[in-house]
């Protein structure tokens, strides 16, 4: 029997809830397979760190880099002064060590970010549930570069007398992190089965090359790599405009890679069309480490109370099974990570428990019942 280690950062507030519902699955997942798990628990985030005086404990950085893999809730608290979320000393978010500290430490250099509607869940149009679009027509793929950008940390803020009058914050683009992003969506895409709309293999580089000098480097290193595969089509879309072709024809795209900042803001806007946050996987990877995590963020409003949504983590778990099992080639390891997409997509079929992102507050089931639901199904699924 295989044992995988897993270090579990829970984080702040609903990070807190949800890294606790994963747990219940991966405890479901033992008890009806030869799977085993070792999850190390450690605490990291604002409060933490108001706590401590730092945003994770001494050593934790090496215990991440020892592990299988990394889960992670989500970080991020409100400051005693109201002023904002905590930071630390140098200015960063108390959380970035757990977030940002990993992906760069652990070279996580590509986020990759699964869009696809399911059946019984609407688009979040308008802060409403609407059925724009059916299941099936919404079914893409995001990279963004993970390590370099405006996320470089290369920047400061110059304030004579104490008070700030300049602040600058410096974009890298580099060939070789371009490249490898790059290739690792083309090679996503070869693996895909095309656009919803059209069945084409495509990718789209989302830049802003009529303007950016790290956006043109983008575009003619994404040219190059994508003459070395010819059978995929290759398409380029301005940011800009890109926003409204996402939302107005979906279909189109299968496959799309960007820098850092811009892979931030289009990924948290492709989550309307799969129902909100609530639905949406967070996948840091890189060629020996990864690290998954819902994107819906710590909702400090929503902690402790048994509601927020918990597919996101839930589903964040069988994506990181699913890394795993293709990095060790384990076939027990693959099921159970599909298992649980196929758990998640029944209970969402079904419509009977699901939190109030989905139903609204009238027909809203507790987290804690959500998670109870998928469980079911996916004990029946690996039986």
């Amino acid at each position: 029997m295989s044992t995988y280690e897993i270090v579990m950062l829970p984080g702040d507030g609903t990070g807190i809830e949800v890294a606790a519902q994963a747990r219940r699955v991966l405890d479901a997942i033992q008890e009806r397979t030869d799977l085993s798990f070792s999850v190390e628990e450690i605490p990291c985030g604002g409060q933490y760190f108001l706590e401590n005086g730092r945003d994770w404990p001494e050593g934790s950085e090496v215990k991440c880099r020892a592990a299988d893999v990394v889960l992670l809730g989500a970080v991020g608290w409100p400051s005693p002064d109201g002023n904002g979320p905590v930071t630390m000393p140098d200015g960063k978010m108390a959380g970035w060590s757990p977030v940002i500290g990993n992906r760069l430490n652990l070279d996580l250099y590509a986020n990759v970010r699964p869009v696809k509607l399911y059946e019984g869940v609407k688009a979040r149009i308008g802060g409403k549930h609407k059925q724009v679009w059916e299941p099936g027509e919404v079914d893409m793929v995001f990279l963004r570069e993970n390590t370099e950008g405006l996320y470089a940390g290369m920047g400061g803020v110059l304030a004579p007398g104490g008070k700030g009058t300049v602040a600058t914050d410096t974009r890298v683009i580099t060939r070789a992190a371009s490249e490898r992003v790059i290739r690792k969506a083309f090679e996503i895409c070869k693996k895909r089965n095309g656009a919803p709309k059209d069945g084409k293999k495509r990718v789209t580089a989302i830049v802003k090359n009529n303007v950016l000098y790290g956006c043109r480097l983008f575009a003619e290193i994404f040219q190059e790599i994508g003459a070395e595969y010819p059978e995929i089509e290759k398409d380029v879309a301005i940011v800009d405009a890109f926003t409204q072709w996402l939302i107005g024809q979906p279909g189109y795209y299968d496959v799309l890679v960007t820098t850092n900042m811009f892979g931030d803001i289009v990924t948290d806007l492709a989550s309307v069309l799969q129902g909100g946050m609530g639905m949406a996987v967070g996948c840091n990877v890189g060629d020996e480490h990864a690290m998954f995590e819902p994107i819906h963020g710590s909702a400090p409003k929503h902690a402790g109370k048994d509601k927020v949504n918990p597919m996101a983590m839930i589903l964040a778990t069988g994506e990181a099974l699913t890394w795993l099992a293709d990095q060790d080639d384990d076939a027990e390891l693959r099921r159970a990570g599909e298992a649980i997409e196929t758990a998640v997509r029944k209970v969402l079929a079904k419509n009977d428990r699901l939190t109030y992102d989905l139903v609204g507050n009238d027909a809203a089931s507790k987290m804690s019942e959500v998670t109870t639901a998928i469980i079911e199904v996916l004990s029946a699924e690996l039986s």
